[in-house]
């Protein structure tokens, strides 16, 4: 990794206040183009969603933005008010969990709370810094999601990037910035079936056209101002414009997400479902009463392990970068809160002694942060390098508060019992049974009164690698 990739992760968070797009005086359009058909393609779960909702069938689309300071910036909210716009029958779930100042060696952490719990169907993601840990945060999305992938190409931030080298067999990682966006990325993008918006190339010839320098886009040379903000959403939007229908294409019937035809008799107490996948949803009938109760490998969802997981860890005081940038697990969690108060912490932030406290499993244990930490039940586990204290420190100028207490939280995804969550009119009453499985072949059972009246369907997440397979025996 080249050390100017570092220049976004030095400038300050306070910085980062974002613009409002809406009424930024006019700017030049960009030339006409349309984006490549087969990256647009890469979007056709998504897009399909999106596109075909109807008042009586809002269809739930979740969006997720990742990244650093740059998906912070204001454009992801007006490409949330395009897709809002653009689509208006469907449901939209739309979060940005981007982290200013964290490259992709510390994300990759990060994104263990942030991004692939969240199951998004349609994730939207720029980082910079390390090009294999940057690979791995892709690998596992396609590994524990069945996430479409819109992959950004960097905009320019150097003169001499408007007449850099592009033939990627010139290429290595001693030219960075080209390597990275005419080899890397679009390697990486047609590696993991992602979208390849390649914003590197447009906002070249855009820059070009209109005799502009990168630094007239710039607020800082790296962060885009206003002009940048409204040229990065006229792009995305175009990669996100509504796709002609593909005859027989099903979104919940295909390579990743299986919806298998039930026959249900009247009366029927029981059902038993076979499926190869990491996700099990549940959409119910409307009035629906629910209370059916759920079994996963002849066990209750609670009981099993992977379906539960740590939230994010709350932040350093004055930002929104966490305390620590993961936790892991050795024995089963619970869901709790957890507590850790540093009580004692170096000037620099390189040294914290805590105690922690779970308000289940209470008192459990203190450390230091430069030792591996296990807690007395086995159900934290803090690693040396995941502490987030020293940088923010650094980057911030101030050290931590004396006595600061970090939260989070042991979350359950799934459902022992299922019963029909709220939903606005028109949209599924859907309900996620048990999410986190590992990879392979399952068992779902069901039990409650007259399925048949309840049950609308039962919907497989399976990412790529799993055979997707499903059977039914009642």
């Amino acid at each position: 990794m080249k050390p100017k990739i570092q220049l976004a992760c030095s400038l300050v968070w306070a910085s980062l206040a974002c613009h409002n797009l809406i009424g930024a005086k006019a700017y030049p359009p960009p030339s006409p183009w349309q984006p490549q058909p087969e990256q647009r393609e890469c979007l056709r779960r998504s897009l399909t969603l999106l596109n075909s909702s109807t008042p009586a069938d809002r269809k739930t689309v979740r969006v997720l933005f990742y990244g650093q300071s740059i998906t912070q910036q204001a454009w992801w909210k007006e490409v949330e008010r395009y897709l809002r716009a653009t689509y208006p029958n469907a449901s939209l779930v739309i979060e940005n969990r981007a982290l200013g100042g964290h490259a992709a060696q510390l994300l990759v952490k990060t994104a263990e709370a942030d991004l692939y719990p969240f199951q998004p169907d349609l994730l939207i993601f720029q980082v910079y810094g390390s090009h294999l840990e940057y690979e791995n945060i892709i690998r596992r999305v396609r590994e524990r999601t069945c996430a479409d992938i819109l992959l950004q190409t960097d905009h320019l931030t150097r003169d001499e990037s408007l007449n850099e080298e592009t033939d990627p067999a010139k290429l290595t990682p001693a030219q960075w910035d080209p390597w990275m966006n005419h080899v890397f990325l679009p390697a990486t993008a047609a590696q993991y079936g992602a979208c390849r918006a390649d914003i590197h190339d447009l906002w070249k010839e855009y820059l070009k056209v209109n005799e502009l320098k990168p630094a007239h886009l710039l607020r800082d040379g790296v962060h885009l101002n206003a002009h940048g903000e409204w040229l990065m959403a006229e792009l995305l939007k175009a990669y996100l414009a509504p796709l002609p229908p593909k005859a027989g294409y099903d979104p919940f019937n295909e390579a990743r997400v299986h919806t298998p035809l039930l026959a249900l008799s009247a009366g029927q107490s029981t059902l038993r479902l076979e499926f190869t996948g990491t996700r099990a949803d549940l959409v119910f009938k409307p009035n629906a009463p629910g209370a059916i109760s759920v079994l996963v490998d002849g066990q209750q969802p609670s009981a099993i392990p992977e379906l539960h997981r740590f939230t994010r860890v709350s932040a350093f005081p004055m930002s929104d970068w966490p305390v620590l940038l993961k936790i892991g697990a050795l024995a089963p969690l619970v869901p709790e809160v957890w507590s850790l108060k540093i009580d004692a912490s170096s000037p620099d932030g390189k040294l914290c002694h805590f105690t922690l406290r779970g308000s289940v499993t209470g008192e459990d244990g203190e450390g230091c942060s430069t030792n591996r930490f296990v807690s007395k039940s086995g159900r934290v586990v803090i690693e040396p390098g995941d502490w987030n204290v020293a940088y923010s420190v650094a980057v911030f100028k101030r050290s931590l508060p004396e006595n600061h207490t970090a939260t989070w939280r042991a979350v359950f995804q799934g459902a022992d019992t299922a019963v029909p969550p709220s939903s606005a009119s028109g949209a599924e009453a859907c309900l996620t049974l048990a999410q986190g499985l590992s990879t392979g072949p399952h068992v779902l059972e069901l039990r409650g009164n007259d399925l048949a009246e309840q049950i609308q369907a039962i919907r497989f997440y399976c990412p790529p690698g799993g055979s997707g397979k499903t059977g039914i025996s009642k």
